[in-house]
């Protein structure tokens, strides 16, 4: 089969967790974004809304979301305090699913060393998701509450084109669900009113080839698998 740039562009995308601090531009990050903003959604309603983190901004956020996290390890009580706006996962886990959660979570864990019982390792590695993986510039994006699920359909189609468009431009990117639980932090600190809601946060820059973390890939379930063909 021959690969075409779009393809490249998709197949070599990863959710990166290690990054250099070689800063990104204004003007590449808006030639992303600009791109990006072609992904359909329903009726056009473009539903997304994009807060750019960069120097102080992104620094002081990691620091008040890590402090919470540690705040939590030390009172497992105060996670109450901190609610996600929509359910990412489900409540129940099933197969097959919970084998591929299960085989993602150990297959990166085995890589960086890092066994079952090994709860300090495991929190460090949890906790650099607050710091976008070292990365220069990091992502939040809301959208207003009064939209519908459809919406968060539409807004899955929008950061798929970032993340595909940032590798036109020799970046990669990890999205990162795990910033969702900390929205009554995030959302004052990017000046998100309260009839906004937490959709996301990403890491954006250039992924650390040093890194092992980086050769990561997570398998995908063939294609005969989850496709019927109907004539």
């Amino acid at each position: 089969m021959t690969q075409t740039v779009v393809d490249a562009a998709i197949t070599s995308r990863i959710s990166a967790r290690a990054f250099t601090q070689h800063p990104v531009s204004r003007q590449t990050l808006t030639e992303i974004l600009e791109v990006a903003s072609r992904a359909p959604s329903g009726t056009n309603t473009q539903p997304w809304q994009v807060h750019v983190l960069q120097g102080e901004s992104r620094n002081s956020l990691c620091q008040k979301v890590c402090a919470a996290q540690d705040a939590i390890r030390d009172n497992p009580d105060l996670a109450a305090d901190y609610k996600e706006a929509y359910d990412y996962y489900p409540e129940k886990w099933v197969s097959p699913y919970i084998d591929r959660r299960r085989e993602n979570g150990w297959g990166l864990y085995g890589l960086l060393g890092i066994g079952k019982g090994d709860k300090e390792k495991m929190y460090a590695q949890h906790q650099r998701n607050f710091k976008f993986f070292d990365a220069p510039v990091g992502l939040m994006f809301t959208m207003d509450k009064v939209m519908g699920r459809g919406s968060l359909l539409d807004y899955g189609m929008f950061l798929q084109n970032i993340m595909v468009a940032a590798r036109g431009h020799g970046l990669h990117t990890c999205p990162q669900a795990a910033w969702n639980n900390f929205a009554k932090i995030i959302l004052p600190h990017i000046g998100a009113g309260p009839e906004q809601m937490m959709v996301c946060g990403m890491a954006l820059g250039y992924a650390d080839e040093a890194d092992i973390v980086n050769t990561f890939v997570t398998p995908r379930v063939p294609v005969q698998d989850f496709t019927r063909w109907l004539e």
